[in-house]
C-alpha cells in the first residue's frame, strides 16, 4: 500500500471537530439504559463479601472458618491472610465468602473467628517529628546558591507552612467486578475498570491462565480518576471463589466504607517553604522541606517548586528536601496528574503569599515570572492563559488585596494558580467497519470515564469519512476489541 498523508481541514472548514455536539451516550445514561458493572446480574450468580481487618497493623494469630462453611447457602470460603500473616491497614483483606444471597454472605463473614496480635502503627503523618523510623531517607536537591540569594539585602522573603492530606477517590461506582468461568481455563470479568485492554494480564498470571483466555467487559464505568487499572485482591479472590463454586458467576463490589479504606488514595504533601524575590517581583530563591505518605510504601517525590522547577528554566536558586513516610493506610493510586495537584497547592500558595508581601497583583506577579517556565513556548502560553483567565474572571474588578475591610463574616476573593501535565497520546487501535448502506461502526477496547470518549471517537470518524455523527456507531468496553493502551 503506498504511503499516504492525511491532514485535517483548516479549523474554519471542519464540520465536527471544535463544534458543540451533544454526547452520543447521554440518552442511555439519562434514561437508565446504560448498564454499569454494578448492574450485571448473571444467571445463578453468587454474592461475595470480604472480612477485613479492624486494626491498622496486626498479625493474624489464628483463623477459623468452619462455622461460615456450614452456613446454608454458602458455596465457597477463602482465607486470604492465614495464621502468621500481617495486616498492614484497617480494611486489609483477611477472608472472603461467596453465597447464594448477599445477606447470607454477610452472616457468614460474621461467623469467621480471627485472633489478632496488634502491632505498632502510624496512620497520620502531618506531625513528621512523631513518625520516627517510619520516615524514609530524604531526597535532596540543590541548584545555584540559595543561601546567597536569601542573604541578598534586596530580597523580599516569605515563609509559610502548607499542606494537603491524603484524600480518597470516592468513585460514584465503587470498585469491583463480576467473575465467571465458562470453562476451567477461561475467565469472563465484568469489571468497573479504566483498563479494558490491559486488565486481563492482572488476572491471567496469578490465576495461571493465558491472557487471551480472559475476557474483560465494561460497558460503562462510574468514574475512576486513575484508580481503576488493577485486578486487585478482591478481583482475584472473587475469581477464585467463582472457580471454587464450580465456575458460577460471583459479584464482589466494594461497600462504601471499604471503598474509602482500601481502593486507593492520593498521597499527602506537607511543606515548610521559604521563597524570595527582588522588590520588583522577580523570584530568586526557593527552599522547601516537605514530606508525605501514600500508605505503607510511602509516596513519590513531588515536583517542587511546581511549574518553576527546571531544568531547563526554573527558579535559579533552589534547595529542597523531601521525605516519604510509611503509614498504615490503604495504598496510593494515580489521581489525575499524579503528584501534580499537591505540588501545585504548596507552590502556588507560597508564591501567592510572596506576591502579597510584595504588594503585587498575583496575575502581574505570575506573568512577570513566566520566563522561569521550562521554555519560551511555555512562558508565552502561561502569560496568554493568565490574561485570558483575568479577562474571563473580570479580575481587575473582582480581585482585591488581602485585608478585606468590609463588614460581616463572609468574605469573597479571587485566587490564581498555574497547572500543567505532560500526558502524551497513548497507543490506540480500532476496527472501522463500513456497511453497504454507508453507516460506520468503530470498535476499540477503550472506556469512557465521563470525559466524552465515545463522542470524540464518533466526531473523529465522522470528520475523517465525511459523515454526520449519527452515522457512526461507537462500540467500547470489551478486551476482545482492538487494543487501547
Amino acid at each position: 500500500m503506498p504511503n499516504c498523508k492525511y491532514d485535517w481541514p483548516e479549523a474554519s472548514e471542519r464540520r465536527l471537530i471544535g463544534k458543540r455536539i451533544k454526547r452520543i451516550d447521554g440518552p442511555a445514561k439519562a434514561s437508565g439504559r446504560a448498564k454499569y458493572t454494578f448492574d450485571i446480574n448473571r444467571p445463578g450468580m453468587l454474592f461475595a463479601k470480604v472480612l477485613r481487618s479492624p486494626y491498622a497493623h496486626a498479625t493474624v494469630k489464628s483463623i477459623d472458618t468452619s462455622e461460615a462453611e456450614k452456613l446454608p447457602g454458602v458455596k465457597a470460603v477463602r482465607v486470604i491472610k492465614g495464621a502468621g500473616k500481617e495486616v498492614q491497614w484497617q480494611g486489609d483483606e483477611v477472608a472472603a465468602v461467596a453465597a447464594e444471597r448477599e445477606e447470607i454472605a454477610e452472616d457468614a463473614i460474621r461467623k469467621i473467628k480471627v485472633e489478632y496480635e496488634q502491632l505498632p502503627f502510624l496512620v497520620t503523618e502531618e506531625d513528621v517529628g512523631q513518625a520516627g523510623d517510619r520516615v524514609k531517607p530524604a531526597v535532596q536537591r540543590k541548584v545555584g546558591d540559595p543561601d546567597q540569594a536569601f542573604q541578598d539585602p534586596d530580597a523580599v522573603i516569605s515563609e509559610g507552612y502548607y499542606g494537603i492530606p491524603v484524600i480518597t477517590h470516592c468513585c460514584l461506582e465503587s470498585h469491583g467486578q463480576v467473575t465467571e468461568w465458562p470453562d476451567p481455563q477461561s475467565l469472563k470479568v465484568w469489571a468497573s475498570t479504566q483498563g479494558v485492554s490491559v486488565l486481563g494480564q492482572g488476572f491471567a498470571e496469578p490465576l495461571g491462565i493465558p491472557q487471551n483466555n480472559v475476557d474483560v467487559i465494561c460497558d460503562y464505568i462510574g468514574a475512576g480518576f486513575g484508580s481503576k487499572f488493577q485486578a486487585d485482591v478482591w478481583g482475584l479472590e472473587g475469581a477464585r471463589l467463582s472457580k471454587d463454586a464450580g465456575g458460577k458467576a460471583v459479584k464482589l463490589m466494594l461497600e462504601r466504607d471499604a471503598e474509602v479504606l482500601v481502593a486507593g488514595a492520593r498521597p499527602s504533601l506537607f511543606a515548610k517553604v521559604r521563597v524570595a524575590a527582588k522588590k520588583e517581583g522577580k523570584i530568586t530563591a526557593w527552599q522547601s522541606e516537605s514530606w508525605g505518605t501514600g500508605g505503607v510504601g510511602g509516596a513519590g517525590t513531588p515536583p517542587l517548586p511546581y511549574v518553576f522547577l527546571g531544568p531547563p528554566g526554573g527558579i535559579p536558586n533552589q534547595t529542597r528536601k523531601h521525605s516519604s513516610v510509611s503509614c498504615n493506610i490503604g495504598g496510593a493510586r494515580a489521581w489525575r496528574a499524579p503528584n501534580h495537584p499537591q505540588a501545585c497547592l504548596v507552590t502556588m500558595a507560597a508564591l501567592d503569599d510572596l506576591a502579597a508581601k510584595l504588594n503585587m497583583d498575583p496575575i502581574e506577579f505570575f506573568s512577570k515570572n513566566a520566563d522561569l517556565a521550562p521554555n519560551p513556548e511555555f512562558a508565552r502560553t502561561y502569560r496568554e492563559e493568565l490574561q485570558k483567565a483575568a479577562q474571563l474572571a473580570d479580575w481587575k474588578k473582582n480581585w482585591h488585596p488581602r485585608g478585606d475591610k468590609t463588614s460581616g463574616h463572609v468574605k469573597r476573593g479571587l485566587g490564581v494558580s498555574l497547572h500543567t501535565w505532560g500526558g502524551d497520546p497513548h497507543r490506540s487501535t480500532c476496527d472501522v467497519i463500513i456497511q453497504p448502506d454507508g453507516s460506520v461502526e468503530v470498535k476499540l477496547g477503550s472506556q469512557d470515564l465521563g470525559t466524552g470518549t465515545r463522542t470524540v471517537i464518533a466526531i473523529v470518524a465522522g470528520e475523517t469519512l465525511g459523515l454526520p455523527v449519527e452515522a457512526i456507531k461507537v462500540t467500547l468496553g470489551d478486551s476482545r476489541y482492538p487494543f487501547d493502551g
